[in-house]
């Protein structure tokens, strides 16, 4: 039997992303974002609210990292996702983390997070406060990668938010292959 629930927006996996991004005097901001995806070939999308430190900051300087927080870093990811960098300016500096220049553009790579999305900013929709990027390059460690070259997900092994139990979770084992097992049927 089926129970009706509230009306939330309740679809898994949400992935559990950092952005990365240069306040004014150069220091290192990173904030945690649940609410993102693929939304073009070369393009992602994030709902980051206005009021964020991030968002003014990409807002000048016109590009943004995109890493996915894995399950070695959970406490400084969710430390970052607790502070604003409003309110705590270093919150960088105490989570532990370290930055690293972007080679692509201006804004910090976190060595700890071993896949890094480097993006450019398309727009920002005030309204329904959605930033649209593009991805001008994708770095990735080589301990994440396979024998051909291509992300091992087991490995990268990112995280999920789950929007209703507020926790965070791990991926799960590969069950099959897109594009295939439908073939049988």
């Amino acid at each position: 039997m089926r129970k009706n629930l509230s009306p939330k927006p309740y679809l898994y996996p949400q992935p559990v992303l950092v952005i990365g991004t240069y306040n004014e005097d150069g220091s290192p901001n990173a904030m945690v974002a649940a609410w993102g995806s693929v939304s073009d070939v070369n393009q992602v999308a994030i709902y980051v609210a206005n009021s964020h430190k991030t968002m003014d900051n990409i807002k000048k300087r016109k590009c943004f990292t995109i890493s996915m927080a894995n399950a070695a870093n959970i406490k400084q990811i969710d430390y970052l996702g607790l502070n604003s960098g409003h309110k705590v300016a270093d919150k960088f500096v105490k989570s532990g983390l370290t930055a690293v220049k972007s080679d692509k553009i201006d804004a910090p790579t976190i060595a700890e997070l071993p896949l890094t999305l480097e993006c450019t900013m398309v727009s920002y929709a005030e309204e329904p406060e959605l930033l649209l990027g593009e991805v001008v390059n994708v770095s990735a460690e080589e301990g994440i990668l396979d024998e051909n070259g291509k992300i091992d997900v087991k490995k990268l092994n990112p995280i999920c938010y789950d929007t209703a139990g507020h926790g965070y979770y791990a991926l799960g084992e590969k069950i099959g292959n897109a594009f295939s097992d439908g073939k049988a049927i």
